[in-house]
């Protein structure tokens, strides 16, 4: 019996295609070992960007014949990164993972190859072969073009003088005490904390982000949130939390108010005449933003089942590029791990994001007396570039009327 592996019962593993601004991927980890048993469909390796990790299951079921990067490498979008054989038992095609390529230099390489036909004196190809040089990349002074001895020495000084370090301008850092040495742990940032910090250096580059302040009176909500949550719960099968509420409110400052939902592309100002917005969740990975799409449509129980719905899958990590991408607002909730006041960053390439904050009862002033009330402080942060303080103020004003009172966002006024 014949049990040689062919080709055609080899099917590849290949990094899926993941949205049009994602173009490479890090191996997270392999879920399956080389040479173990798959089933169809089932996951085999974890692949992390900059905004979503997912997973690459079996194309058929077989065995894992080849595993061609390892954890850690950097992968293209398409690449064949694996293989499966389909089948029970089939021979494994020893292949070794491939190591990502090392950057050219102009004037060295690694494993300088094929210049043995170049005419080299004896003294020249014992320079260029000590100190790896390419002699295709160095220009000869000799006769008919020929290279000399000073030709390698002048591009090795030249090369000396590009390569010189620059000076550090990283902060001194103290003395450790001994013993303090085995106490530090240094972890790799993972691709999505880099993207994130990334973007939001990048905001901060980039638009000219200030941020206006207000407080609103919880009562009502409270107070109607509390009087339907069961009934609600009984008839959509979803929690009535607070968030609805407060896109809901968005949506009236938002169309009031557009310049919030538009962005800066080039020399143009977008006006966006949709309402995706993004409702920032809290994952072990780091923060994501997965968005509500056409909230401006869905009434408050869709709006809460999509947010159920995005932030679960946000918690396993399940999100998808489509699930993250083309949001025009964003809110994001402080409130939830105690924050009183802040002032969020932008997200990319919108122009404004509202922070919501703890509720917390303090004593406020109501017609002439001091009472105790439930109060949240609201931050919208904005690229002043696109919005007027005129209009930041009067957006953030509309949505504190429609929490205060909430039957205008229910009777659309």
């Amino acid at each position: 019996m014949n049990t040689k592996t062919t080709l055609s019962t080899l099917k590849d593993i290949v990094v899926p295609p993941m949205g049009e601004s994602i173009s490479e991927a890090i191996i997270a980890r392999w879920l399956k070992h080389q040479g173990e048993k798959v089933m169809l469909d089932e996951p085999l390796v974890e692949l992390e960007t900059d905004k979503v990790t997912l997973e690459v299951s079996s194309p058929v079921t077989g065995v894992l014949t080849d595993v061609l990067f390892n954890q850690g490498d950097t992968v293209n979008v398409g690449a064949r990164i694996g293989r499966v054989t389909e089948g029970d038992s089939p021979t494994p095609i020893k292949e070794t993972p491939k190591k990502a390529e090392p950057n050219k230099s102009t004037n060295k390489n690694e494993e300088p190859r094929g210049f043995e036909n170049i005419p080299l004196s004896p003294a020249v190809r014992k320079l260029v072969t000590e100190n790896q040089v390419d002699p295709r990349y160095v220009e000869g002074q000799g006769k008919s073009g020929q290279l000399t001895k000073g030709d390698i020495l002048t591009f090795l000084d030249k090369g000396q003088e590009k390569e010189a370090p620059e000076p550090s301008t990283a902060v001194p850092q103290p003395l450790q005490e001994p013993g303090k040495e085995s106490r530090i742990e240094r972890v790799r940032l993972s691709r999505l904390r880099q993207r994130i910090a990334e973007r939001l250096k990048e905001a901060q580059n980039t638009a000219a982000i200030l941020t206006t302040f207000n407080e609103v009176d919880m009562t009502k909500i409270i107070e109607l949130r509390t009087l339907l949550k069961d009934s609600f719960e009984k008839k959509h099968g979803v929690r009535l939390g607070f968030m609805s509420f407060f896109i809901k409110a968005c949506l009236v400052g938002l169309k009031e108010i557009p310049a919030v939902n538009a962005e800066i592309e080039g020399e143009d100002l977008i006006y966006k005449n949709y309402y995706d917005i993004g409702v920032a969740v809290g994952t072990p990975q780091g923060l994501v933003v997965p968005v509500v799409r056409n909230a401006d449509e869905k009434s408050f129980a869709q709006i809460e089942k999509d947010i159920a719905e995005l932030s679960q899958k946000a918690r396993n990590g399940k999100l998808s590029m489509q699930d993250l991408t083309g949001g025009t607002f964003t809110i994001t909730n402080g409130g939830v791990y105690g924050s009183l006041m802040a002032t969020p960053i932008l997200n990319p390439p919108q122009s404004g994001i509202l922070g919501m904050h703890k509720i917390q009862e303090r004593p406020v002033v109501v017609d002439d007396t001091i009472t105790i009330r439930p109060m949240m402080y609201l931050a919208l942060s904005y690229d002043h570039r696109i919005i007027d303080g005129k209009e930041a103020v009067t957006f953030l004003v509309r949505v504190k009327e429609c929490l205060e009172n909430p039957e205008r966002i229910l009777l659309d006024v």
